[in-house]
C-alpha cells in the first residue's frame, strides 16, 4: 500500500479503510461487534463471539489483523 507516502489528510482515509478490512475479517468469522459505528457498517446478524480472542481466525487471518493493527498504530489510527 503506497499510503505512507501520502499526505497527512489521507491518513484518515487509510485508517477508514483499514479499519474496515480487519472488522470484515472478524465479520466473516461471526465477531459480535460492539461499537454502533461496527454494528452500523456490519451488523451483528448471525454473530457468535463476544470475545475477539474466541473468534475462530485462520493463522493467516490472525497474521493479517495483526499487520492491519501495526500499520494502524504507526498511521496513528483511532479505534
Amino acid at each position: 500500500m503506497s499510503g505512507r507516502s501520502t499526505p497527512s489528510g489521507s491518513a484518515s482515509s487509510s485508517c477508514e479503510e483499514l479499519w474496515s478490512e480487519r472488522n470484515t475479517i472478524f465479520k466473516a468469522a461471526g465477531y459480535c461487534f460492539r461499537t454502533s459505528q461496527a454494528i452500523q457498517a456490519f451488523g451483528n446478524a448471525g454473530c457468535q463471539f463476544d470475545d475477539e480472542a474466541d473468534v475462530p481466525l485462520s493463522a493467516r487471518q490472525r497474521e493479517q489483523v495483526a499487520q492491519i493493527r501495526a500499520t494502524e498504530r504507526q498511521l496513528g489510527c483511532t479505534r
